[in-house]
């Protein structure tokens, strides 16, 4: 069936969404450095334990969803998750073309390393167990508070400039740390990875409560969603059905009966089940914005593909806030 291709402006940098329709499966893309890349994102994180079949299924069921991009790292699985999914591109190459890759380094066993060395090391590690030539995206995972941004720089000039990254990004940065690491380099900054749900909102927070003497006024981001919409960067959200980093998921969690009513109440309004209410509550946001769905399980990727066409009433977006216990002025 011949695909339609619609063009929405947004009013920053990636200026473009994509909405790719297949009958009536809609996914939509952004503009994202050299290619259009969804807006969901497949994580792999959980991987590890796949056999070579099925994480054959993974990645074709991914593909069909409409969903091109993969979220790589090389400490997840100790780096097995990136040798399962080079095998799938040594017996499938002609689906190198329709993947964005992106990778993450930085983290070692007890400590962060952005060092020059390390870097090289890290990516030149990740092509090879990734069997590409290249990563469409390469993240500083997490700040490394002993950084040298002239080093950075170094490391990011020479893997561009072989072809190795096309495009870099940094993952649970602030605007300062992205400020500071920016004054040295040459190439931009295209991404921040970070945390954040319905439940998990220290993003949002303070911006509702500013010059007020309680705990959300606290900023404890300097400003990060604003300064990405400055700069035109992409947001990317990881863990956005989690309560907090340890404290397990918001779905169906007795903890918030509320919250779960409501997307019950406006999954039946938009069709769909509650895991996409909760990636759409995170794409409504007006910034360029990726959904990384951890999940490996197909049947959950499809359901939360309805995300992708689902645009929430402002009014909805803010009941959903509310429902999840935050408080508006």
């Amino acid at each position: 069936m011949a695909f339609l291709l619609s063009l929405v402006n947004i009013p920053f940098a990636p200026s473009v969404r994509i909405e790719l329709r297949k009958g009536r499966k809609i996914m939509k893309y952004i503009e994202y450095g050299h290619m259009k890349a969804s807006v969901l994102v497949a994580g792999t994180m959980r991987i590890a334990n796949f056999t070579d079949e099925m994480t054959e299924a993974y990645i074709k069921g991914v593909l069909d969803c409409g969903i091109n991009f993969f979220d790589h790292a090389d400490i997840y699985g100790a780096g097995h998750c990136e040798e399962l999914f080079g095998k799938y591109l040594k017996d499938h190459p002609e689906d190198r073309n329709r993947m964005y890759i992106q990778s993450k380094c930085g983290i070692r066993k007890g400590y962060f390393d952005f060092s020059y060395e390390h870097i090289i090391e890290a990516v030149e590690a990740s092509l090879t167990r990734l069997n590409t030539d290249h990563l469409d995206c390469l993240l500083l995972h997490r700040p490394d508070a002993l950084m040298e941004p002239e080093e950075i720089n170094r490391a990011f000039n020479k893997l561009h400039a072989e072809g190795k990254v096309l495009n870099f990004g940094v993952s649970n940065m602030n605007r300062y740390q992205i400020e500071l690491l920016k004054s040295k380099l040459d190439l931009p900054i295209v991404t921040n990875q970070l945390q954040m749900s319905i439940v998990h909102t220290p993003l949002l927070d303070s911006g509702f409560n500013v010059n007020m003497n309680d705990d959300p006024s606290i900023m404890r981001d300097a400003g990060t969603l604003e300064y990405m919409r400055l700069n035109g960067m992409v947001m990317q959200v990881w863990s956005p059905l989690q309560i907090s980093y340890f404290n397990g998921s918001f779905l169906d969690s007795d903890k918030y009966p509320e919250l779960n009513e409501l997307m019950t109440e406006l999954g039946e309004k938009y069709e769909c089940e509650k895991d996409a209410i909760a990636y759409a509550w995170i794409l409504r946001y007006p910034l360029a914005s990726q959904v990384v769905l951890r999940s490996t399980g197909l049947d959950h990727i499809k359901a939360g593909t309805k995300a992708s066409d689902i645009t929430l009433e402002k009014e909805e977006w803010y009941r959903l806030y509310k429902a999840a216990g935050n408080r508006l002025p």
